[in-house]
């Protein structure tokens, strides 16, 4: 192959079994409509709007949190570059590693594998944090019964576990009829604070690079590279979407200028609504209460009771598109033999990776039990699931995908200068290197302030440990890929093939089982 494997590939049965229908994903599920509205449930809209813009207001004081995304949006635009075109290039439900091992090696992707598994895991496991919080306080609030935050979550756990046995195209209209109608939310809520801003008017300072300071802007960097998170996703879903090669970089660039906008426009407008000058002083005060106070104010509390409600839906949908991916991930490493050849197998009927569906149903169970029972509720801190199991999980993540990001784009130009090809895509090459270096700057600053990032103390223990649960994914994959290299190299050889391994059985001539 052009990339240097090779392309005598023979392998034990139980991961030769390619052309079964239960090792395939099923093709032509997804059009441009149900990929986008899959991808972009991960950001959350409603979820970044009510509860990620308060905290980078009020906790890290950067009242240019409207540029930010903007910047932002303009350095992942530049990612999807190299990212995109990569896609047109290799179908894969591994997609992060399968781009990693076809640019950088089988081992890299091997890494790369396991940072994917936990990083996705985390941020979705986190999520349930948030969600069995939001259901408690909803329940204390309408129907004055008091309910441990855990119960809700352990029940959401079980129905997204459900919904991750079903078609990806039901899956897709579930997330895209909760988008749509956070979107229509969030966009109300825009239209009443401009129509009634606050005491400067529609000012647009928040959009002056001066107001892009604050003690904690590199935090900031983090927790709004993880409101982009989904649009990354697109290729997850390759093998099962029509014409791969067309709607997967389509939906990459249309889900990275949907997020920037949206939510450029959306602090902004909450900036507009507060007056940029009182902006950081009112989140301070108000926390993530901040939109639902704004909204009382303008729109009233009927709209402002429904938006309780939605939002928790709209948590829940976030939370069903990383199960999604997790569960895509899982399957592609079974069927590569990174994982058990059980991985690697999908549900006869509906098409969906049930087994990878099941370990992240496993997973989660594990860590919200673990939660429920050292957080010590509801006589310890009743934001506990918050500030712990949400925000904990939801930075590992982060951090995890920006440098997954990172190790991606420098992927995209080796695997087109290992094929020759390099001069014909250099200007995308040099966007994918552009992005690369600017990921690996807020992986960095992440690193360095991710006390900050947690809620911990300088010098707690946490501000190593947290990070360093990616940093051993990371040398414990590599690891594995070393001792796979030695011990079975075929299984190393096929790392980030996906289907075109028993392909390469087929023209090479080898046996292939049913």
């Amino acid at each position: 192959m052009p990339t240097g494997r090779s392309t005598t590939l023979h392998e034990p049965a139980e991961i030769r079994t390619f052309k079964g229908q239960d090792r395939a994903l099923r093709a032509d599920r997804l059009g441009t409509a149900g990929l986008l509205l899959s991808v972009l449930a991960a950001s959350g809209p409603l979820m970044v709007v009510g509860g990620v813009m308060p905290t980078i207001f009020g906790l890290m004081g950067v009242v240019g949190q409207p540029l930010l995304f903007v910047v932002l949006g303009l350095v992942l635009a530049l990612f999807s570059v190299g990212y995109a075109e990569m896609s047109r290039h290799v179908h894969n439900a591994g997609a992060f590693y399968a781009y990693i091992a076809r640019g950088l090696g089988p081992t890299a992707g091997a890494g790369a594998s396991v940072v994917a598994l936990v990083a996705y895991s985390a941020m979705q496991v986190g999520v349930f944090g948030l969600l069995g919080f939001e259901i408690s306080g909803l329940f204390a609030t309408y129907l004055h019964i008091e309910l441990a935050w855990w119960i809700p979550a352990l029940a959401a756990v079980a129905v997204t576990g459900a919904l991750g046995w079903l078609k990806i195209d039901l899956n897709a209209k579930v997330l895209g009829v909760l988008l749509l109608i956070e979107v229509l939310l969030v966009v109300a809520f825009d239209a009443a604070a401009l129509a009634e801003p606050g005491p400067q008017g529609l000012s647009l300072h928040a959009f002056n690079p001066e107001a892009l300071s604050g003690p904690g802007l590199g935090t900031a960097l983090c927790f709004c590279i993880a409101a982009f998170v989904g649009f990354e996703q697109a290729p997850v879903y390759a093998e099962e979407t029509s014409r791969p090669d067309i709607v997967v970089s389509r939906v990459m660039f249309l889900g990275v200028g949907f997020v920037a906008l949206f939510f450029a426009f959306s602090a902004w407008a909450l900036t507009v609504a507060t007056g940029p000058g009182q902006v950081v002083a009112t989140a301070a005060d108000a926390g993530p209460g901040l939109l639902f106070e704004l909204t009382q104010a303008r729109l009233g509390a009927t709209f402002t009771d429904v938006l309780h409600v939605l939002f928790v839906t709209g948590i829940f949908a976030a939370m069903l598109s990383f199960h999604n991916v997790v569960a895509r991930y899982a399957f592609a490493m079974g069927r590569e033999g990174l994982l058990p050849a059980a991985f690697g197998r999908t549900n006869a009927g509906t098409g969906a990776p049930a087994t990878g569906s099941l370990l992240q149903t496993g997973i989660a169970t594990l860590v919200v039990l673990a939660f429920a029972v050292t957080d010590d509720l509801p006589a310890g801190d009743p934001t506990a699931p918050v500030l712990h199991l949400f925000t904990w999980m939801g930075s590992v993540g982060a951090l995890g995908v920006t440098l997954l990001m990172a190790t991606a784009s420098f992927a995209v130009i080796a695997f087109f200068v290992r094929r020759g090809t390099a001069a014909a895509q250099i200007w995308r090459l040099v966007a994918a290197g552009a992005a690369g270096l600017a990921l690996l700057a807020i992986a960095v600053y992440t690193v360095k302030d991710f006390a900050v990032l947690v809620g911990a103390e300088k010098g707690s223990a946490l501000s190593w440990i947290l990070p360093g649960i990616i940093g051993a994914a990371a040398v414990g994959g590599l690891l594995y890929g070393a001792v796979l290299r030695r011990s079975r190299p075929e299984v190393h050889a096929r790392i980030g093939l996906g289907n075109e391994a028993f392909r390469l059985d087929q023209a090479a001539g080898a046996p292939t089982a049913d």
